[in-house]
């Protein structure tokens, strides 16, 4: 806090604010590349997924509802998950986001087919993925509509047509609006691509120029030095989402149920960690064409593996576990939660600490190299 308040840091601030500002090029990837970006992906993308988690309560417990059970997970869109606990219970896991689909078979499946008689089964899907939960219905409704000529050969009983009906309900997303899936993963896509570059440039700037040098001659420290420069980085990237925040709102009727507290706190946590990578890039970079180019083989893994364009269900189990170590993953689930669901920390802990762990880790090392290069 001591160099908060020195006059010297205060003018290497004011000073970074200002050449920011001058720097057209860079205010135009802010706001021009959110707006594209969100409408391409909001109006074009619709991936095509497997692999949704599913959980049944099977009240039944009967030959029959177990054979319908194993029949959904069959086609390999649905895995089983573990069933145990009460439909409520049930429900809070596709809440939580443990769990895409979940199903509910009533006590007196088999009896009523038996007798004869229409019977019901719940389908609860998570709608913040229009696309997925569109397409598990689709599976869903086909799989119950043969289901009564498969267990036709292999029971007593003579199911008819319409003999199980179910009951879809579509949460956080009765609508099943694709752009509401979209729009969240691409906030976190246009946050790491323009923090990356923007960090990166604004500090190879002053190598191009000559300027460091100057710097170091002015009576401040290398650390007052990098927290003059990380400073107006942040207030732009929240700027940044604030613009794709408002477009996503206005045009796509994004919903916003969460804590506003805790999207800021979790998306400054983000902006660390996507500036940590550009002052990283930048003391790697000999000027700003190289570490753009650098910047397109770190952005596009990271892209790619984070959910934002395709499910992560969709992908081979060996990048699902990759994807583990991307940051930009966590930050996606976190927005979709806050934005979509309205969940607050006590759901996403997980993915804060993960997130805060990726900011602290790769600070740490960017001010490193960043000192380093400084000496």
């Amino acid at each position: 806090m001591r160099f908060m308040i020195n006059s010297g840091f205060l003018a290497l601030l004011i000073k970074e604010a200002h050449q920011l500002l001058r720097n057209k090029q860079l205010l135009a990837l802010l706001v021009v590349t959110p707006t594209v970006q969100l409408f391409m992906y909001g109006f074009a993308l619709d991936p095509e997924v497997k692999h949704l988690r599913l959980g049944v309560i099977d009240y039944s417990n009967s030959p029959t509802s177990r054979n319908l059970v194993s029949t959904l997970v069959r086609n390999g869109v649905f895995d089983l998950e573990d069933s145990r606990g009460s439909d409520l219970n049930l429900a809070k896991r596709v809440r939580d986001g443990r769990l895409d689909t979940g199903i509910i078979i009533p006590p007196d499946f088999e009896r009523t087919l038996k007798a004869q008689r229409p019977t019901r089964i719940q389908v609860i899907l998570d709608g913040v993925d229009a696309n997925t939960a569109g397409i598990a219905t689709g599976y869903i409704n086909q799989i119950i509509a043969n289901f009564g000529l498969e267990t036709s050969q292999h029971a007593d009983f003579t199911p008819y047509p319409d003999a199980i009906k179910n009951n879809a309900t579509f949460i956080y997303n009765a609508g099943l609006v694709a752009p509401w899936f979209f729009v969240p993963g691409v906030i976190g896509l246009v946050l790491n691509v323009a923090g990356i570059l923007v960090s990166s440039a604004t500090l190879l700037r002053e190598k191009e120029t000559g300027t460091m040098e100057q710097l170091l001659m002015t009576p401040v420290t290398s650390a007052e030095i990098l927290v003059a420069k990380i400073i107006p980085l942040v207030v732009v990237l929240f700027i940044n989402i604030g613009v794709s925040l408002s477009i996503g709102m206005s045009i796509f009727h994004l919903p916003f149920r969460g804590n506003p507290i805790s999207l800021f706190i979790i998306s400054l946590l983000y902006v660390f960690v996507v500036v940590s990578i550009g002052i990283a890039l930048s003391t790697i970079a000999s000027n700003q064409r190289q570490a753009m180019l650098i910047s397109f083989f770190v952005n596009l893994p990271v892209i790619q593996l984070s959910g934002a364009i395709a499910p992560l269900e969709s992908m081979p189990v060996f990048f699902q576990r990759l994807s583990l170590l991307n940051p930009l993953r966590y930050y996606i689930e976190c927005l979709k939660g806050i934005l979509l669901k309205g969940v607050g920390l006590e759901v996403l802990w997980f993915q804060i600490l993960v997130l805060f762990c990726f900011a602290f880790v790769l600070l740490t090392i960017s001010a490193a190299r960043f000192r380093k290069q400084l000496a």
